[in-house]
């Protein structure tokens, strides 16, 4: 499945992460550690709240 990062630089330094599709959204000092917490946090979201199958992105 792929899904969305979207990555905002924070003014106060670092990166916020969102994931659109599932509304999680985290925070990293790099952009590394921000992808990798958002990786973690969307993991857990849908394995409380699975999303059905979307088929392939246009």
């Amino acid at each position: 499945m792929e899904l969305t990062a979207i990555l905002i630089h924070a003014e106060e330094g670092g990166f916020v992460a969102l994931n659109p599709e599932t509304g999680t959204t985290t925070q990293g000092e790099t952009v590394e550690e921000a992808v990798a917490n958002l990786k973690e946090a969307t993991s857990l979201y849908l394995s409380e709240f699975p999303m059905p199958s979307m088929g392939h992105p246009l």
